[in-house]
């Protein structure tokens, strides 16, 4: 069908119910003027009304994994619902999204749910989700330079996935990037991603939330605009993620997801995403979710467990998940709503436990980053606690590709992370060159099968 004869529109409006003041997307603007609050991208929804449900799940179904440009994104597939007044050729687009749902059907029945899957969103150009977001961010810049406002660089503070998603799609955008990076806690893989793509990457002796203290001020000069997650673009992008899980499942909602929470945009962004198939009559009900968050790095758990009646900053303590190592997350109170809203818990994984969690999926036929394993550790536990019951169905956001962290991997089979589980352990074992050598250790390891 041809949706060329709808007029969709969108605009910031302050998320402080009290002010609701609103702000066109073009404007450089990242809090409310009026109040300080956090914005969010509002859409016309009486004009989404327009095209029926039926119709909606119609259209996003003919240009899912299309060969049209800009279909063959996951996002871009879906523009009326994330930037409808956007140019196409503004948009900057690398195919995100349209990750696959990992079937772990023989984890699932382990456990004794009745479905499990995991959400490979690292499954992407730059190997995470932070793609979903910045091509959304990038393609805004562009319209934004093209009808004349004066940005001359884009700017992030970043654990390392955030910088990588950023400098790739500013470099092929062609807008210099600025990276500001907390030195020594990124690893290798992460870090030069943007060196690679030509980006300033500067090395802060500080940790995220100092990065993102400098980054604010830096981006008070609106000639370098700001792509951090407090930035609402990026949500915009990352929301997809909701219609794309549903989609996958034949339009049907899971009864929980499981999703890693640093800086905390991600959960408000999945929420939003869910919202609006709801209002729109796409979804008759919510799904429930768990935020998984590193112990070392846990302030809204400490808020969860007072019934978000109030919430802290924490200093984030040093942790193998290192892209939520963030104690003082700049979109909580969007996620606190969310999780209310989703009767939503929090739940927290200790070092050991998010490693084991990760190693016991890779049993399974996956390759876990330390985020997914705080995820999936958050869901054992849960399963165990019986918060998630027997027979419901799950879907885990694996954010990023565990490629990125060979490192993580190799210390944990080398029994270098401490008071792992270590029949999880699996070492590489020397061989004579010669059958009888090969079968002297296939007959001792098949004894203890």
């Amino acid at each position: 069908m041809s949706l060329t004869k709808y007029q969709f529109r969108a605009q910031f409006r302050c998320t402080n119910d009290s002010c609701r003041k609103t702000y066109p997307l073009h404007q450089v603007i990242y809090s409310c003027e009026a109040c300080g609050e956090l914005l969010n991208v509002e859409h016309d929804i009486d004009s989404l009304k327009q095209v029926s449900a039926p119709e909606w799940k119609s259209e996003f179904e003919s240009r899912f994994r299309s060969s049209q440009f800009p279909n063959a994104s996951g996002v871009w597939g879906k523009k009326e619902w994330v930037l409808p007044g956007i140019s196409d050729e503004n948009i900057i687009t690398s195919g995100e999204g349209t990750s696959h749902l990992y079937d772990a059907s023989r984890f699932a029945k382990d456990l004794g749910l009745a479905n499990l899957y995991v959400k490979q969103c690292g499954v992407s150009h730059t190997g995470s989700f932070k793609d979903l977001g910045m091509t959304v961010l990038v393609s805004q810049v562009k319209q934004m330079i093209s009808d004349g406002v004066p940005i001359q660089a884009v700017a992030c503070a970043s654990t390392g996935d955030t910088s990588a998603a950023l400098a790739s799609y500013a470099a092929k955008a062609g807008i210099p990037s600025i990276i500001l990076l907390p030195a020594n806690k990124v690893s290798t893989a992460q870090l030069i991603q943007p060196v690679a793509n030509g980006a300033l990457v500067l090395a802060l002796e500080t940790d995220f939330d100092g990065c993102m203290a400098v980054v604010k001020e830096l981006t008070k000069e609106k000639s370098i605009y700001l792509a951090n997650s407090m930035n609402s673009l990026r949500i915009e992008g990352q929301k997809t993620i909701s219609v794309e899980i549903t989609q996958q499942l034949g339009w049907k909602v899971p009864d929980w997801i499981v999703i890693p929470g640093g800086n905390l945009g991600n959960v408000s962004a999945l929420g939003m995403g869910f919202e609006m198939m709801y209002e729109l009559g796409l979804i008759d009900k919510y799904p429930r979710i768990i935020l998984a968050q590193a112990k070392n790095a846990s302030p809204l758990y400490e808020s969860f467990k007072n019934g978000f009646a109030d919430f802290a900053p924490v200093t984030a303590e040093k942790t193998l998940a290192s892209a939520i190592q963030i104690g003082d997350p700049v979109s909580v109170k969007k996620a606190i709503r969310i999780l209310k809203k989703f009767n939503g818990i929090v739940e927290v994984a200790t070092e050991e436990e998010l490693a084991n969690a990760a190693a016991r999926g890779d049993l399974y036929g996956l390759y876990n980053d330390p985020h997914t394993g705080v995820a999936l550790a958050a869901l054992l536990k849960s399963v165990e606690s019986g918060v998630v019951k027997k027979g419901e169905s799950v879907v885990v956001i694996s954010t990023a590709n565990g490629l990125k962290f060979t490192e993580f991997k190799l210390a944990f089979h080398e029994g270098k992370i401490p008071n792992i589980d270590e029949k999880l352990k699996n070492r590489i074992q020397s061989c004579k060159p010669n059958i009888s050598g090969v079968m002297e250790i296939l007959g001792k390891q098949l004894k203890k099968l």
